[in-house]
C-alpha cells in the first residue's frame, strides 16, 4: 500500500509538472506564431505603431553569444583539463573546484552587476563586449565542470599508452584525451550556450539595448532578452506581439540546442 501511494504521488506530481509545461508552450506558440513574419528577421525594432521587427536584436544576441562562447570555451576547457589531469587530490584544485561549483548556481544578476562595476562604470558606457563577458562568466563554469567530468571518465590506459610511447602528458591530453572526450565537451558547450541565450539580467547591466541595427560591440547592443523584457511590459499591442515572437525564437533555439546536445551525448563512441 505504501508503494502504491508513493507511486501515485510521483505520477501526480509528474502530471502537474507536464501540464504546467504544456500550458506554457501552448501560450508561447499561440501568441508567438501570430507575431512571426518576414519583418521580424529583416527590420529593426520599431517605434510604437510603426512597422518593424527584431533584426537588430537577433544580430546582437548572436554576436554576443558567439563571443561569449569563444571566451568560455577557452577558459572552461583549459580549467576543466587542469582540474582533471593536474590538480587531482590537491588542496588548490579542491578550492578551485568548489568555487566553480558555487559559480554554477550564482544568480545571473550578480554576475551582471560585477561586470557593470568592472567594465561599464569605469568606461562610462554600456557595450556589447561587457555583455559578452557577463555571459561568458555564466557559461565557463558549465564547460569547466563538464570537461572535468568527461576527462575523468576516459580510460587510464589512454594516458598510459601515450606516456609509454614517450609523449609528454600535455601532448597526450591534446592529441588523445581531448579527441576521445570531444563529444562530451561539445555537449557541455551546447548546454552552456542554451543557458546564456535567454539571460536578461546580466545584459540589463552591461549591453543595455539599441533601437538601431549595429555590429559595433563597443556600443550599447540590441539583444532579444532585453527587447522581450521591455516590449512585454509595454502598453502597445505591436510591441507585445514582437515580444512573444522573440520569446518563441529563443525557446525554439534552446530546444534545438538541447535536443542536439542529447543526440551528441547518445552517439556511440568510435574506437
Amino acid at each position: 500500500m505504501t508503494n502504491a501511494v508513493f507511486s501515485a504521488f510521483c505520477v501526480l506530481v509528474t502530471v502537474v509538472a507536464l501540464a504546467a509545461l504544456a500550458a506554457i508552450l501552448w501560450s508561447l506558440l499561440k501568441q508567438g506564431l501570430g507575431g512571426l513574419n518576414l519583418d521580424v528577421f529583416i527590420r529593426s525594432t520599431p517605434a510604437p505603431g510603426s512597422r518593424g521587427g527584431l533584426a537588430n536584436a537577433i544580430a546582437g544576441s548572436i554576436m554576443m553569444c558567439v563571443l561569449a562562447m569563444a571566451i568560455a570555451l577557452v577558459i572552461g576547457v583549459l580549467a576543466g583539463t587542469w582540474l582533471a589531469e593536474y590538480a587531482k587530490g590537491s588542496r588548490y584544485g579542491s578550492l578551485v573546484r568548489f568555487i566553480n561549483d558555487v559559480l554554477l548556481s550564482a544568480p545571473s544578476i550578480l554576475v551582471g552587476l560585477f561586470v557593470y562595476e568592472v567594465l561599464v562604470a569605469p568606461f562610462k558606457g554600456f557595450s556589447g563586449l561587457a555583455g559578452s563577458v557577463a555571459l561568458a562568466l555564466l557559461a565557463a563554469p558549465v564547460i569547466t565542470r563538464t570537461t572535468e567530468d568527461v576527462l575523468a571518465l576516459q580510460a587510464a590506459t589512454l594516458r598510459e599508452a601515450g606516456v609509454a610511447l614517450g609523449a609528454p602528458l600535455s601532448l597526450v591530453i591534446r592529441q588523445v584525451l581531448w579527441r576521445s572526450a570531444g563529444s562530451g565537451i561539445l555537449t557541455g558547450a551546447l548546454l552552456a550556450f542554451a543557458r546564456i541565450s535567454g539571460e536578461t539580467a546580466p545584459l540589463l547591466f552591461t549591453a543595455l539595448n539599441n533601437q538601431f541595427f549595429s555590429l559595433n560591440l563597443t556600443q550599447p547592443t540590441a539583444n532579444l532578452p532585453v527587447v522581450i523584457f521591455n516590449y512585454a511590459l509595454s502598453a502597445y499591442d505591436d510591441w507585445r506581439r514582437l515580444a512573444w515572437a522573440g520569446a518563441l525564437l529563443i525557446a525554439a533555439t534552446v530546444l534545438g540546442v538541447t535536443v542536439l546536445s542529447r543526440a551528441i551525448a547518445k552517439e556511440p563512441r568510435r574506437s
